[in-house]
């Protein structure tokens, strides 16, 4: 409950940067930013909604230990699957935040650790 409640009050900060149009994705987060490819996708609730779900994520596993899990896992299913693409959407915490994006109240019913239902 203490991250939920922390979450409330941390500022999300976005930002649009022209190296994520060389990039073949449209937002990234790393707390307490999120990056955006174009101005436009400020106004992509959908997307925002996704990447703040990555933010909980982070604080939930202290920042650095999601960006660790995140790898370990990315390079886990590359290996098993042979495609970057494949193994992108296989990591538990992408598929908690596409699987959720839709649900613009998933955040405030939420529970800790959900990414755990999708290893």
């Amino acid at each position: 409950m203490l991250v939920k409640k922390l979450f409330i009050f941390v500022t999300m900060i976005i930002v649009c940067q022209k190296p994520l149009k060389k990039l073949k994705i449209n937002g990234i987060a790393f707390f307490p930013f999120i990056f955006i490819r174009k101005p436009e996708d400020k106004e992509n609730n959908v997307l925002i909604n996704h990447e703040k779900i990555h933010l909980r994520q982070q604080l939930e596993m202290l920042i650095i230990f999601f960006y660790i899990f995140y790898v370990i896992e990315y390079y886990y299913w590359f290996f098993k699957l042979k495609d970057g693409y494949l193994a992108y959407r296989r990591i538990s915490f992408e598929r908690e935040a596409y699987a959720n994006e839709n649900n613009f109240n998933y955040l405030k019913k939420r529970k800790f650790w959900n990414f755990r239902k999708y290893l």
